[in-house]
């Protein structure tokens, strides 16, 4: 299983989503995006200090895959929140900036959450960390997965420009047009198709018991988090849409997170 290089890993993700101490929710979101993209970067090094069979045009290609979600996720997250003057004016951002700031959790939750997340991302990354451990060299299931990341990736930057230009359009609505006629969060939906060819890129190389509990255990988690994250964002679009018919009506026929599946709502419909 490589344990001591799963340790280095672990202290780099652990590092870098510390930033959540300072915020919590950056142990979600901008920390979240650092520690993939240093993972990704830490397991380029490890290969360049003990290179394998594992073509080095690959590892860097996974690399740079990582380090470009976790550029985009941080980068997104971070503008948002210190230079978007119509994100601070919404009510949603009052409100969040408000509970955050009314009470700070016990330094020991903090802790444990910390330990929790580095451990996930950790196990985001290691499909690329137990190809080069593995000196694999087979091609074509790698770069199929690197194609669905890729197209998971750009997924997740379209859907946030289409919501941050039709919100500056009708600031008192959600996004309904473009991606959002296909699904209601195709950001998150983009979540799990870069994920999902993070898994796939990995299948071929998988060796042992471990390895593939790690892959398929971060691979559930995600979707899983994904999952509750919409269910989340729909409870607060009922919150502060629901009284809107044209917010029932969309949010009624478009699928919540899957196109194509009639799963409309997470949560219970109020009457």
């Amino acid at each position: 299983m490589s344990w001591g290089l799963l340790g280095i890993l672990y202290l780099v993700c652990a590092a870098l989503c510390a930033v959540g101490f300072y915020k919590f929710v950056y142990f979600l979101s901008v920390g979240y995006g650092l520690a993939v993209a240093g993972g990704g970067i830490c397991v380029f090094i490890l290969y360049l200090l003990a290179p394998t069979a594992t073509p080095l045009w690959l590892v860097l290609l996974q690399m740079a895959l990582f380090v470009a979600y976790g550029a985009r996720l941080s980068g997104f997250l971070l503008v948002r929140e210190f230079k978007n003057a119509s994100f601070r004016k919404t009510g949603v951002a009052k409100e969040s900036l408000a509970k955050n700031n009314e009470k700070k959790m016990p330094i020991f939750v903090l802790v444990f959450i910390w330990i929790f997340v580095a451990a996930l991302y950790v196990m985001q990354v290691s499909p690329m960390l137990f190809r080069w451990r593995n000196g694999s060299t087979d091609l074509a299931l790698p770069l199929i997965g690197v194609g669905i990341s890729v197209l998971g990736l750009l997924l997740e930057a379209l859907a946030d420009r289409q919501k941050s230009a039709q919100k500056k359009v009708n600031p008192k609505m959600v996004a309904t047009q473009g991606l959002y006629k296909l699904v209601r969060c195709p950001n998150y939906l983009g979540e799990i198709i870069f994920w999902t060819g993070v898994f796939v890129a990995g299948i071929s190389t998988y060796r042992g018991v471990g390895q593939w509990i790690f892959a398929i255990v971060a691979y559930i988690a995600i979707v899983y988090i994904m999952f509750n994250g919409a269910q989340r964002m729909e409870k607060r679009q009922m919150k502060q849409y629901g009284d809107k018919k044209e917010y029932r009506d969309y949010a009624d026929k478009t699928p919540i997170l899957l196109p194509f599946l009639p799963i409309y709502h997470l949560n219970k419909k109020e009457n």
